[in-house]
């Protein structure tokens, strides 16, 4: 099959590597959509370095069953399905209780997180346990399909985890594409006042469709004014969903009493500091979110099922595998939303 390898860093090749069997509990999908998340642009370009060589990355992927191993009830040659890249055994005391993100044995396929990285779906067809797939709703199509992962980690962050309220004044830092599903999520969830920040008027532009009631650009703007004109009272939620450490020490920055805010976007090991009395005594709730569980998966789904977050409206740009370079550079320039691999 074609897969693109990467080698080393900034060495992304297109290679002909084995079509993998599936074994017991194991299910070959052929991949028909694959999401170009920014931490694959990072393992690429080297900005993260906990990678393993060689890889094939992508980890946003929906397809068709090819084949299953031996005891799969659960799917058939033929269903459409969406992987959730982070694998988990179901048995061990973290699964039992529902954390199947915190895994003791965990894989990924074609992320990172767990040490346990298999080869992700920037390729003809992935392999992966059963028990990570998930019907895909045939109202929606594979491209907007294989965007559940991301969906479900903003539902998960926004609504599970910083517990968003209808009618809460939400702040999202870093309009990217999961900025953009964490905005689409709150909105559909009932946020007051929602205000967008990125860096990048084209992605502002893209969140004022999508349901940004304002929107600041830091290049022009000084945020914290520019938050508590719209919020002279300060927001409930201030999610970050961009990735460099300057936008955490602006989220920080926006923070009143109770304001909860959520580490999101930044994967990067990095610091910044706190005001330990100034925390105490503002009471200010911090949440971050990592991966997704089925749980979150599955209201993924239902919210893409039912029209309340379309990712189709955030895909901008559309490559073949076989012009995965060209896909690499658009991931690099300001002017994307987001980008999908169709293999």
């Amino acid at each position: 099959m074609l897969a693109a390898v990467l080698k080393d860093y900034n060495d992304l090749v297109l290679d002909d590597v084995p079509v993998p069997k599936p074994g017991p509990g194991e299910a070959l999908v052929c991949i028909r959509s694959c999401g170009f998340c920014a931490t694959d642009y990072k393992a690429i370009k080297g900005i993260r370095r906990n990678v393993r060589f060689p890889l094939i990355p992508g980890h946003e992927p929906a397809g068709i069953v090819e084949a299953v191993g031996a005891h799969v009830t659960s799917v058939k040659e033929g269903d459409e399905v969406v992987l959730m890249p982070s694998g988990f055994c179901g048995s061990c005391r973290n699964c039992r209780l529902g954390l199947t993100h915190y895994c003791e044995t965990s894989y990924t396929t074609g992320g990172d997180g767990p040490e346990d990285v298999r080869p992700g779906s920037f390729a003809e067809y992935t392999l992966t346990g059963a028990n990570v797939l998930f019907r895909k709703p045939s109202e929606v199509s594979f491209d907007a399909a294989c965007q559940a992962e991301p969906v479900s980690g903003a539902w998960k962050g926004v609504i599970q985890y910083s517990q968003m309220s209808v009618g809460d004044d939400v702040v999202v830092i870093g309009t990217g594409a999961i900025g953009m599903y964490c905005l689409m999520v709150a909105k559909a969830a009932g946020a007051g006042r929602l205000v967008a920040v990125d860096v990048s008027d084209y992605a502002l532009e893209k969140a004022r469709q999508l349901g940004a009631t304002h929107t600041i650009n830091p290049r022009t703007h000084k945020v914290k004014e520019a938050v508590y004109d719209v919020i002279p009272e300060g927001p409930d939620l201030v999610v970050e969903a961009a990735g460099p450490i300057e936008a955490v020490k602006l989220m920080t920055s926006l923070l009143r009493r109770g304001t909860r805010w959520n580490i999101f976007g930044i994967t990067t090991h990095e610091t910044f500091e706190l005001d330990g009395g100034l925390m105490h005594f503002l009471e200010a709730r911090m949440d971050s979110s990592f991966s997704t569980t089925p749980l979150a998966m599955e209201k993924a789904l239902r919210l893409m099922k039912s029209g309340l977050v379309n990712p189709e409206k955030v895909i901008s740009h559309r490559f073949p595998l076989t012009e995965i370079h060209k896909a690499v550079e658009v991931m690099g320039t300001g002017e994307r939303n987001k980008v999908v691999i169709n293999p």
